[in-house]
């Protein structure tokens, strides 16, 4: 018998396992459900208030010049581009939203790497309160990393990914240093035949590269990791309260998220977090207005300044990047470099948070792209997002 559960995915709940969640058909469901895959530990808002009356706007419909990829409107392209759920806001308004059949607005969603750059806003709210100082090394809060790789290197090294480190991102790896990685974070099945480890007995076996810390942009999701450890040394508390109390309630959140954990309780800092489009919106808005929601700050404007302004463009270029020329890195968010002031937060299978300050507009676009990376549909999504950030709504 066909259940209401194939009707809707095209496959069972029982086949989606440890081995194939990320992949597709399957991650058409995983990413909306991590927590059912991976354990997790929630984020909680100040209270669930869902979220029912869709923003209804011709202009996800209406033809488009530019920015399409040869597609008719813009619901046509996110089509295209394995589009789950997209929130356009202006001026802290929805004007318009999209879900793919199987999603929902309240429904959170797996960001990926977006949870590095919310990651980082915690570290700055702890930073304000004199928790942190990102100019102190990595054995200051953590002196049993002393003899790794981070060992020689400082917080700030890590917020900017310039850690020397000898580590291959390597998504698709299923036999070496990722794959031991990906299974010390519970995200992929465990081999009889490798003994099982923490993240952190993980992170503490890195070592370094041939050059010194500082240097060229060198991304790694494991500096991320590292990070979610820190915020729980510095403040004493597990991640997902430090989350909740810092970020999700004074944001004004609508929806609970969650984070995956490791076997310890370890967050998934580097991209376990889940959380609804409209939410991200909401922190994309945030920082938009220099920290500040309802005229409270969230996160300090010194701290949103520093880190719009202050990325090292030349240790970006040197690290041979294959996005954003002129770009920037810092504080685990992208500066595009473009005149409009654009900056952004991006995750594999394709998520994103991109906000315009020239035209007051935040774009929240979550996928469930078959391929984590798709160099060109990356930047068929950059040339979306200028043509809808230019559209007079």
């Amino acid at each position: 018998m066909t259940t209401d559960f194939a009707r809707a995915y095209g496959f069972e709940r029982k086949d989606v396992t440890l081995a194939n969640w990320r992949t597709a058909p399957f991650s058409r469901w995983s990413f909306a459900h991590a927590g059912e895959v991976v354990p997790s530990a929630q984020l909680r808002a100040e209270a669930e208030r869902p979220e029912t009356a869709l923003a209804q706007s011709p202009l996800l419909d209406q033809p488009m010049e530019t920015g399409l990829a040869g597609h008719g409107s813009a619901r046509e392209f996110l089509a295209y581009a394995h589009t789950d759920a997209f929130v356009l806001m202006r001026r802290g308004e929805i004007i318009a939203e999209h879900y793919a059949p199987h999603a929902d607005v309240n429904q959170p969603h797996l960001i990926f790497s977006i949870s590095k750059s919310l990651t980082a806003l915690l570290l700055a709210s702890l930073e304000a309160d004199g928790l942190v100082d990102p100019d102190k090394p990595v054995t200051s809060l953590l002196p049993e990393a002393a003899d790794c790789v981070y060992g020689g290197c400082t917080i700030r090294n890590l917020l900017d990914m310039r850690v020397s480190l000898a580590f291959d991102e390597a998504y698709l790896n299923a036999d070496g240093d990722y794959d031991r990685y990906r299974r010390a974070t519970l995200w992929n099945p465990a081999k009889l035949d490798r003994p099982a480890e923490s993240l952190l007995a993980f992170l503490l076996t890195l070592k370094k590269a041939a050059h010194d810390h500082g240097g060229p942009h060198f991304y790694a999701s494991p500096n991320s990791d590292m990070l979610g450890i820190l915020v729980e040394r510095a403040s004493g508390k597990r991640y997902a309260e430090v989350f909740s109390e810092r970020l999700w309630k004074p944001l004004g959140a609508r929806n609970h998220g969650s984070i995956t954990v490791d076997a310890e309780g370890s967050p998934r800092a580097a991209g376990g977090i889940s959380i609804t489009a409209r939410d991200l919106a909401r922190v994309g808005e945030m920082l938009r207005n220099n920290g500040m929601v309802d005229g409270r700050p969230v996160i300090p404007q010194d701290w949103v300044a520093d880190m719009l302004t202050a990325g090292d463009h030349k240790a970006w270029v040197d690290g041979k990047p294959n996005l954003l020329p002129n770009g920037r890195y810092r504080s685990q968010w992208y500066q595009t470099g473009e005149p409009n002031g654009a900056f952004c937060a991006i995750g594999i299978h394709g998520q994103w948070l991109y906000v315009d300050p020239s035209t007051e507009t935040v774009l929240v676009k979550l996928s469930s792209q078959p391929n984590p990376l798709d160099d060109e549909l990356k930047q068929d999504n950059f040339a979306f997002f200028r043509a809808i950030c230019a559209l007079k709504a």
